[in-house]
């Protein structure tokens, strides 16, 4: 029974692994090493992976929930940096560096995660740098999140925050029929990432929806006409 659940154990890991970018392209030997490095992390929702400092044993890839990375600033507001979902991998950058974890991870939600552990992958990608050039590509991927994320908490206000995310969503601003956009995690996970608190942004939610520019399903929000909501944001903008 044991090898049983070994053996289930193993599949289930090399199955996360072929879901990343990361880790996509790889052989069934190049994956099968990979597997040989992981442990997995439960998390309950609101536990804490790691904190900004820690020695980092590695970085991880998301298997199942979401992982809130964060800092806090000198005035203790948290400001989030990115939300990590299924297949998604993060704390790559630690790899190359003895400075320790540059921010703090908790889970928005009950959450699974495979850390794949640093000495061990450093040794592996000495043998296969095709690797490293895959790491990379996806570290040079988070920059352009980054990047991105500084540009819409820049926008003035949370209304304005929110209009821009989901008009990002629409096939085109210029349309006039609705789109439904499913939220991959939960409406707090939704206001982390818009730099708001969860009562902030469902009094957010609800201006809009009396404005008759938004409706809510459960966790799929309609975008009645995507070209009124970026008239709305062009008005909160200034233009």
């Amino acid at each position: 029974m044991s090898d049983s659940i070994s053996q289930l154990r193993n599949a289930a890991i090399k199955a996360a692994l072929r879901s990343s970018q990361l880790f996509a392209g790889l052989g069934p030997e190049e994956v099968e090493a990979v597997a040989e490095l992981v442990s997995i992390c439960s998390l309950a929702r609101g536990e804490y992976l790691f904190h900004e400092g820690a020695p980092s044993t590695g970085f991880y890839l998301v298997q199942k929930g979401a992982i809130n990375v964060h800092r806090v600033n000198a005035a203790g507001r948290e400001q989030v940096i990115h939300v990590f979902r299924a297949g998604e991998t993060f704390a790559e950058a630690t790899l190359a560096t003895e400075s320790g974890y540059p921010a703090d991870a908790r889970a928005l939600e009950a959450s699974q995660v495979l850390l794949i552990q640093k000495a061990g992958f450093i040794a592996l990608l000495k043998s296969r740098p095709e690797i490293a050039l895959r790491i990379l590509a996806v570290m040079s991927a988070h920059l352009r999140v980054l990047v991105g994320q500084i540009d819409d908490l820049m926008l003035k206000d949370v209304e304005t925050r929110l209009a821009n995310w989901l008009l990002k969503r629409c096939p085109t601003s210029l349309g006039t029929d609705p789109v439904e956009i499913a939220l991959k995690g939960t409406k707090r996970a939704l206001a982390a990432e818009l730099g708001t608190v969860s009562e902030t942004f469902s009094r957010t939610l609800a201006k809009l929806r009396v404005q008759g520019l938004v409706s809510v399903k459960g966790l799929v929000i309609v975008v009645h006409s995507p070209s009124r909501l970026a008239a709305l944001l062009r008005r909160n903008l200034g233009e």
